[in-house]
């Protein structure tokens, strides 16, 4: 059963798009999702936004799920961003999230949003990098190559 909203707060408190994206690696390529976004083609991670009554790393699983078809638990986080999107004055809290496989998975979306996935080199992903949704796509692969981890224990959730 859901649990009730308490919107007593008011829409005056900020309030920014929580998000969550994974950072899906085999081999030095990276699973990236093909879709439109205002009838352009963009490239992300498998990402989206937190839904009501839904942990992080549920999140994440489930947008992964979503747009890959693949179902696989995260290993650890590579970041946690703040980022603003003047085009669209949004602001955004994204947790990226790092699942490392050993052997490609065959994709299949079920979101009809998502027109293709694609295993790419960090070469062919920079080669893109016009059509990155965002600078986090490139920010968060970079930053698990660095070796950035946060331990999913760190992430506290009473749902």
């Amino acid at each position: 059963m859901d649990k009730p909203l308490n919107n007593q707060h008011g829409s005056e408190q900020f309030k920014p798009n929580t998000t969550v994206a994974v950072v899906v690696a085999c081999r030095d390529k990276f699973l990236l999702v093909e879709e439109l976004e205002h009838g352009n083609t963009v490239y992300n991670q498998p990402a989206g936004h937190l839904e009501t009554n839904e942990s992080l790393i549920t999140a994440a699983i489930r947008e992964l799920t979503e747009e890959t078809g693949l179902i696989a638990y995260p290993d650890y986080l590579c970041g946690i961003y703040y980022y603003y999107r003047q085009d669209i004055q949004l602001y955004y809290l994204r947790f990226c999230f790092v699942i490392e496989l050993d052997e490609f998975a065959i994709t299949q979306p079920q979101d009809d949003e998502i027109l293709a996935c694609h295993w790419l080199t960090l070469a062919e992903i920079k080669a893109k990098s016009s059509q990155l949704r965002s600078p986090l796509v490139l920010d968060c692969i970079e930053d698990y190559l660095n070796g950035k981890k946060i331990p999913l224990s760190h992430l506290k959730s009473n749902l």
